[in-house]
């Protein structure tokens, strides 16, 4: 009998010592910045985080309002759902990071690398993306209306039924962008080659903004007028 009742509680024992392998604690809200870090869900704001390596590193949505981020690692990390309001992310790298339904109005991504970064269904308004490196990134029905791409590199973006309404894209490198079913009302496409993009329609350059500079994929004609002339 007492051994039958010492087995139930070394198998308790056992038991309780493979969940807590298998299940891990969840890393805490005031761990150190560093690599793989799990901060998802915490509250970041206003945070000085320049030059951190945060590669691999989960953010499922954590606040990082207003924080500086410039020019630290961040390939890879899982950002879904964050909010980046205001945060500056200028000289970043994000390569892969994914950020699908992230909300970042005004966010500065100036020279950052989102090589292959996921912003679908995000809000960017009037975030900055100058001169940053976006090859082959998704932002598939993401809101970056009035956002900054001037001098960026876009080719192979997927923007299909994206808000890029008053944007300015003046002198991006847009290789390979496709505009299928994209808002484009206003959207700044003076001095850029957009030749080589594809879903654009006679209806949507009609309330875009060109100029005698802009060059057309082939098979659409300029406008008899620009909107913002």
């Amino acid at each position: 009998m007492l051994l039958f009742n010492r087995i139930p509680g070394a198998m308790l024992l056992a038991s309780g010592f493979l969940i807590f392998l298998v299940h891990p604690a969840t890393a805490a809200c005031s761990d150190k910045a560093k690599a793989g870090v799990d901060w998802s869900g915490c509250k970041k704001q206003n945070k000085i985080l320049k030059g951190k390596d945060l590669t691999g590193s989960k953010f499922v949505g954590t606040d990082f309002s207003a924080s500086v981020l410039r020019n630290s690692m961040l390939d890879g990390t899982a950002l879904e759902r964050a909010m980046l309001f205001r945060t500056t992310l200028a000289g970043a790298s994000l390569k892969d990071a994914n950020l699908t339904k992230a909300l970042g109005p005004r966010a500065n991504f100036e020279k950052a690398d989102l090589t292959g970064a996921n912003f679908t269904k995000s809000e960017f308004g009037r975030a900055r993306f100058e001169g940053a490196r976006l090859n082959k990134a998704e932002m598939k029905k993401a809101d970056v209306s009035r956002a900054a791409f001037s001098g960026a590199d876009l080719s192979g973006v997927h923007l299909n039924y994206a808000n890029v309404a008053r944007a300015d894209f003046r002198g991006a490198a847009l290789n390979g962008t496709n505009f299928t079913g994209a808002y484009v009302l206003l959207t700044r496409f003076e001095d850029t080659d957009l030749s080589k993009t594809s879903g654009l329609t006679a209806d949507q350059l009609s309330v875009a903004c060109g100029n005698d500079k802009t060059v057309l994929p082939s098979g659409l004609s300029k406008p008899e007028s620009w909107p913002c002339e």
